[in-house]
């Protein structure tokens, strides 16, 4: 059964690649040199971390995460 995962893409200049984080999993990430190649690979992880849990007889995470934008004054 298919299910759709939101992903948090963030760039580090410092090594260059687009970090790939997956909320809704705990410890699931990767990274990619652009974004087609980060969203490439976060798939695969994505399926790894399942299969993972399902080895070692974790539970599959049901819920996604919610995202939600904020403002705050800086001076």
């Amino acid at each position: 059964m298919p299910r759709k995962f939101k992903v948090i893409l963030t760039w580090d200049n410092d090594a260059q690649v687009y970090v790939v984080t997956v909320p809704a999993l705990p410890g699931c990430l990767t990274q990619g040199k652009d974004r087609e190649e980060a969203l490439e690979r976060v798939q695969e992880a994505i399926t790894g971390h399942i299969e993972a849990l399902k080895l070692i007889g974790q539970p599959i995470p049901q819920g996604d995460v919610e995202f939600a934008e904020v403002q705050v004054s800086v001076s």
